[in-house]
This record gives structure tokens, C-alpha cells and sequence, in this order.
């Protein structure tokens, strides 16, 4: 794993941003949906407190159950700036992975890869530091464009930039409902990228790892932020 860096303003974020991407890998294709593990991670803030939680919860791919989990709370170390929204994550999001008893497989993130104005986002950047393979399957488009997939699940269309490039897709996964939108983190290509989030979401429109973190990281910062603020 990669040594974190805590830039110390704006700039070096965005320099050590620029340094990373060149170790993005997008040239594999990543393992098959629907086996070995996946995980997925979250976090949520409480900004009074200054504080986030992050949480990983590792399925069975098959069949989507819980092998295990992790929490990790901790202070936002870098304040908020679009485009530069993993600077506040990576730190405790890598401490919630490296709290789990068992290997993450496929981590997904709830946020972006490629599809990220500067190509690296929190999926590139999480896998650029991990390793692992990592995808991104964010709830709305950021800052690109797109038209609207068929009505059926699996319908998708490409998420453009402002010069045509496909950073992303916007995948339908039940019918009738608003997509997700999945981007290349790193070490998985786009197509399987989608094929694991269609895995991941039998049921509703998110994939079950987003829902299953996003629930745990908001009760792991509830009971870490229980007392008043001093």
C-alpha cells in the first residue's frame, strides 16, 4: 500500500492528484461479476464535530451476504473542495480496510473514478494507493453529460466530457428508476465494472455494498459523536 500524503493546501492536492493518475492501471479487465468478494465503502460527517466515519463491509459476491465489516472514525484532515473530496476520505476509508479480517476483493466506492474533472476520483485514488481493483458508482453525474439510458435494467449510455470522451456510464438498474452512474477506478475495465454493479443491485437502484456501508459508517458516527461537542 502506498504511503498517504496529507497535502497541505490546494495546490499540492491537486499536484500530488497529478502524480497518482499516471499509476492508474486500465488495462485489465478485473475479476468476473459475481465472484470472490466485493466491498463496499462510505463515509459519513458530522461537521459540527468535525469528525467522519468511514465503513467497509465485504459481501460474497454470489450471493451478497456479509463475510465481514469494518468502521474507522477519525477528523476531516482536509477541507472541502470540489474535485478534491478524497484528500477528506482516504484516510479513514483506508483504515476501515485495513480493520477488516478478510480480503476486500473488488471494492466499490460511492463516488467517482475517471469520471472526475481531473480523471481521479476517490475510486482511482483508493485503488492507485491499495492495489486492488476499484470501481466507482456514484447517485448522480458530477459534472458530465449524458443522455437518458433505455427504461430497462442494464440499459446504459456513455457519460461524456465537455471534448467526447466516455469517462463513465450511466447504468440503469431497475427499470423505470433514475441510473447510477459507474465509472473506472482502477485494475477493472468498464464494461465489468457495470456487469458488477448489476451483480450488486437485485433490488434496488444502488448497489446492496453502497447500501450496506452507507448504513453502517451513519451508525458508526452516531455512537462515535454521542456526546455533545465540547
Amino acid at each position: 500500500m502506498t504511503t498517504i500524503r496529507t497535502p497541505a493546501d490546494e495546490a499540492e492536492a491537486r499536484a500530488i492528484q497529478d502524480e497518482l493518475r499516471g499509476h492508474v492501471v486500465l488495462d485489465e479487465v478485473g475479476p468476473p461479476a459475481g465472484s470472490g468478494l466485493v466491498t463496499g465503502v462510505d463515509v459519513a460527517y458530522d461537521d459540527v464535530r468535525d469528525a467522519v466515519a468511514a465503513a467497509a463491509v465485504v459481501l460474497d459476491a454470489a450471493t451478497l451476504t456479509v463475510v465481514d465489516e469494518a468502521t474507522a472514525v477519525g477528523r476531516v484532515s482536509f477541507p472541502y473542495i470540489p474535485g478534491l473530496l478524497a484528500f477528506r476520505e482516504i484516510p479513514t476509508v483506508l483504515a476501515a480496510l485495513e480493520a477488516l479480517t478478510s480480503d476486500p476483493g473488488l471494492v466499490v466506492c460511492d463516488g467517482y473514478g475517471l469520471a472526475h474533472p481531473r480523471r481521479f476520483g476517490l475510486a482511482a485514488h483508493l485503488g492507485v494507493l491499495t492495489g486492488l481493483p476499484v470501481i466507482g458508482v456514484a447517485k448522480n453525474p458530477f459534472t458530465f453529460s449524458y443522455e437518458q439510458p433505455g427504461p430497462r435494467r442494464g440499459d446504459y449510455s456513455p457519460l461524456l466530457a465537455d471534448d467526447g470522451e466516455e469517462v463513465g456510464r450511466a447504468l440503469r438498474t431497475q427499470p423505470g428508476v433514475k441510473p447510477v452512474f459507474v465509472s473506472v477506478g482502477h485494475r477493472v475495465d468498464l464494461p465489468n465494472a457495470c456487469a458488477h454493479t448489476l451483480r450488486l443491485a437485485p433490488d434496488y437502484r444502488l448497489p446492496e455494498s453502497t447500501r450496506r456501508a452507507d448504513a453502517l459508517c451513519r451508525r458508526a458516527l452516531r455512537e462515535a459523536t454521542a456526546q455533545p461537542p465540547a
